[in-house]
Parts: structure tokens; C-alpha cells; sequence
């Protein structure tokens, strides 16, 4: 199973909320694509005995600076300037969910970062019908595509490494454990 749905859709209000503050959404967008293009490499680091996993993290860190390049125009053009980082309380939350041991601790960051990019993939997707701006809503549909691959390729690297039962079993507990992060939060003008 490389695709699945996500346990608590994103409050509506979720999209009023990103609008409202914009600025702010794309400076943790910009984030978010840096800290993502990081992880992977950090991945690649962590995991040379794994060819596909290195192959796959590598096109995906490429990926992800290109999409932070992209959100830097948008910010550039708009006056704006990075951060310095803040903790993001969502992805906090997860990881506090990853098992320790060798080989718990690669299943579980590969299931939570596919839920990271899958919850990416239904935030952008709203964001992106919510706009007005052509070439914004342009935009924020094809990150919605892109984070789609991301999320089946978390997916398809853990069905790789580990049995199909064993996937399935742990990332119908994430998939619990994300819920209850997601409603437990406030609403941000922030991608999670």
C-alpha cells in the first residue's frame, strides 16, 4: 500500500487562517522545504548500505532545495527574509513517536515522514484552491504533486526494507497518533 488517507482531515478554517497571515505561511514554507531537503541527505548519511533508499533520498533533497529556491523568490519578491528557525510543534510531536533500535527507528521515520509529506499534500492542495493569485494556486497544485511522490516514496523505501504486515501495522498507529496531533493543535498560518 503506497497511498492511503489521512485519520483527521485539515479544519477548513485551517486555509482562513494561512491566508490571513501569508507572509508568515511563506516563511515556514521556506522552512519547511530547507528542513526537508536536510533530512533527506541526513538520511542518505545515516543509510549507505541501502542504495535505494540513498538514491531515492538524494532526488528528493534536489527536489526539495528547488522548491525552497522557488519559495525564496516568492518571499524575495514580497520584501520578506528568513527566521531564525522555530520548533515546529507538529513534526515535534511526531518524532517523539519514533522508536529507538536499529531497525524501528528507520520504519518509523520512514512512515512519519510520509505522513509529513502526505499531510503537506492536503494542506497545499487547499491552500492552493483557496487563492486567488493564478500563478500562486499554479503553484501550490504542483507542490501538492510533488508532495504526493514524496509521501509514496517514504512508502514504497518502507515496504522495500520491511514486511508488508509489519508497514501496515505501524502505520495504522501513526496514522492514530497523527489524528490526535492534529486536533490537539491550534491553527497556524504555518504548512503543519
Amino acid at each position: 500500500m503506497e497511498t492511503y488517507e489521512l485519520r483527521c482531515a485539515t479544519d477548513p478554517a485551517w486555509v482562513d487562517v494561512a491566508k490571513s497571515d501569508f507572509d508568515r505561511f511563506l516563511i515556514d514554507h521556506a522552512a519547511c522545504e530547507r528542513k526537508a531537503s536536510a533530512l533527506a541527505m541526513s538520511m542518505v548519511q545515516h543509510y549507505p548500505d541501502k542504495p535505494e533508499l540513498v538514491q531515492g533520498m538524494i532526488d528528493l533533497a534536489l527536489e526539495e532545495l528547488a522548491h525552497f529556491r522557488e519559495v525564496m523568490k516568492l518571499m524575495i519578491k514580497r520584501g520578506l527574509r528568513q527566521f531564525n528557525d522555530e520548533k515546529d510543534p507538529y513534526i515535534n510531536a511526531l518524532l517523539t513517536h519514533v522508536r529507538r533500535g536499529h531497525a524501528e527507528y528507520l520504519l518509523d521515520r520512514l512512515l512519519v515522514f510520509s505522513i509529513v509529506e502526505r499531510r503537506g499534500h492536503e494542506r497545499f492542495y487547499l491552500i492552493g484552491q483557496a487563492l486567488e493569485d493564478e500563478k500562486l494556486k499554479d503553484f501550490y497544485v504542483r507542490l501538492a504533486n510533488a508532495e504526493h511522490r514524496h509521501y509514496t516514496l517514504f512508502m514504497r523505501l518502507a515496504h522495500r526494507y520491511f514486511d508488508n504486515e509489519v508497514v501496515s501495522q505501524r502505520l495504522d498507529e501513526l496514522l492514530d497518533i497523527e489524528a490526535e496531533i492534529i486536533r490537539s493543535l491550534p491553527l497556524r498560518a504555518a504548512v503543519h
